[in-house]
């Protein structure tokens, strides 16, 4: 097969470069999927590991270590592809995670799981980054709207997805199989990046940060330990999450010293002096804050209000996947058509403000087909600012910085995810224990459930007498519904966030050379 080679400028593609860069963006899409699936396809099948493997105290750590070490990894990735070129990495990426996957679907006990779950983290960074950053190596950022808009369709579908198709492998064939399956599709990614793209080899005589990575890769670690920890395996005032606390904090300050110093920083702050790129990060931030940590108790509204089971709650979201999957299909079109990408972040954030309150008014009594409209509304809004974001990042930098721009914007993303999660369960655990107070019958205790109810399954909560049912479900539904009105003014900040972003015209070329931001609307 012939080879996709990037070119000075955009020319109209004969049929034959059409399918070799189809090739190539088919190959991309399922190493995102694979990354994205494996976020969430291990939820449906942790009963039966742990019925098979024992350890339910170390359960949450199969989900945390591959977060934890997925998002440390992210901005390696992007900064060691800027220095030595893109290809190599991003297959390297695939390998570490098919070997991670071998290895966990292997695994004899649950410390080898965690273990190897930390692994296939480490390729998943590679994989998220790299697929993103070498769409912007082989299309100019007027035609990478497109394929953005398809990236985002796949990262949606792949949130659903992943429990169906975990519960499905379980009941069908084996746990083991949820990790098994990711090796004939990476396999297949691999061979088309290898046999259809071929990027130029560069390397800068440049020592990498490590020592920034370290210090970064230890912050993030103390924030999502303390933000996984944090009032539930620890009081928030105890010596061990305040500890995590003041970690992170020095940690981060060490961070930026080294930076500042460093010949080729795994973060360059000078970036920041970018305002495009600055303001577009902290609404990717505050987008991960609100959204990911609200929309996370979604499934929990479905089964414990609705009263419906898991695999079902996870069929009821198809209604925001779908809204989700038109606004990203269509805004990366539009973009593409017509160079102009700002007006999409702006309506994006505004309607899913829209959606979150919406879904905070929803009850036990509310119709399904009112609340599978409030989610088309929400995932409308999701569709049109999500991966929006990152191609105005990556058009904000020179292509010497792509893959650091592209990673940043990830990094940015996912950590919004990791604080906004236990925020938002915060709000939940306080407002549910002061509606519990108010819907139950005067003297009713609930005994061992008391100090976990907001954790309890929806089996167990079925067992409740009536009238004492009842007013649990009440409860679950007010104390919801205050998660998702918190994530209101959330969204409005990062409103008024995209609203500064400065729109940089398109440029309508893969650039080759370093090109000032500046002179990208003449050039264009």
């Amino acid at each position: 097969m012939s080879t996709l080679t990037i070119a000075p400028a955009v020319p109209v593609r004969s049929a034959v470069e059409r399918r070799r860069l189809m090739v190539v963006f088919g190959a991309l899409m399922l190493a995102m999927l694979i990354a994205a699936l494996d976020q969430t396809i291990v939820s449906t099948a942790l009963p039966t590991i742990v019925g098979d493997l024992g350890g339910l105290t170390q359960l949450s750590w199969v989900v945390t270590a591959y977060i934890l070490t997925s998002t440390i990894s992210t901005p390696l990735y992007g900064k060691i592809g800027d220095l030595y070129g893109r290809q190599r990495i991003f297959q390297g990426a695939i390998v570490i995670f098919l070997v991670g996957s071998m290895l966990c679907g292997l695994s004899q006990n649950m410390v080898e799981l965690i273990g190897f779950r930390a692994l296939q983290g480490v390729g998943a960074g590679g994989l998220m980054v790299g697929s993103q950053a070498i769409i912007g190596d082989v299309v100019s950022p007027r035609e990478r709207g497109r394929y953005m808009g398809y990236f985002g369709a796949v990262f949606g579908l792949a949130t659903v997805a992943g429990p169906l198709l975990g519960g499905f492998l379980v009941d069908h064939a084996s746990w083991r199989w949820v990790f098994y399956i990711n090796v004939p599709i990476g396999v297949a990614a691999l061979v088309a990046t290898g046999l259809a793209l071929h990027l130029p080899r560069q390397r800068r005589e440049h020592r990498i940060d490590y020592l920034g990575a370290a210090l970064l890769g230890a912050a993030v670690t103390c924030i999502v330990l303390l933000t996984t920890w944090g009032g539930t395996e620890y009081p928030w005032a105890s010596a061990q999450t305040l500890g995590l606390a003041i970690a992170a904090l020095v940690l981060l300050a060490a961070f930026l010293v080294v930076e500042r110093r460093a010949a080729e920083p795994i973060l360059p702050l000078r970036l920041f002096r970018n305002s495009v790129f600055a303001v577009t990060n902290a609404a990717g931030f505050i987008i991960g804050l609100a959204l990911f940590g609200s929309i996370v108790f979604l499934p929990q509204y479905l089964q414990i209000v609705k009263g419906q089971g898991a695999t079902n709650s996870g069929l009821l979201l198809v209604p925001m996947i779908v809204g989700l999957l038109i606004t990203s299909i269509v805004s990366g079109q539009l973009i593409s058509r017509t160079g102009r990408y700002k007006i999409w972040p702006i309506l994006g954030t505004a309607v899913t403000a829209v959606g979150l309150f919406l879904l905070s008014t929803m009850g036990a009594a509310t119709p399904p087909v009112v609340t599978a409209a409030y989610m088309v509304v929400l995932g409308l809004g999701l569709g049109g600012v999500m991966q929006v974001l990152v191609v105005v990042v990556q058009n904000a930098v020179t292509q010497r910085d792509l893959g650091t721009a592209t990673s940043t914007a990830t990094f940015f993303r996912s950590m919004g995810g990791s604080i906004g999660v236990p925020i938002f369960g915060a709000i939940f655990s306080n407002v549910l224990i002061a509606k519990l107070a108010l819907d139950l019958p005067a003297g009713y205790h609930l005994g061992g459930l008391s100090g976990g109810i907001g954790n309890a399954s929806p089996q167990v909560l079925d067992k409740l007498p009536a009238v004492i049912h009842t007013g649990v479900v009440h409860a679950f539904a007010q104390s919801l519904g205050s998660v998702f009105l918190a994530g209101v003014p959330l969204a409005m900040i990062a409103l008024v966030l995209v609203c500064l972003i400065r729109e940089v015209p398109l440029r309508t070329r893969v650039a080759p050379v370093l090109e000032p931001v500046e002179e990208r609307a003449a050039q264009s």
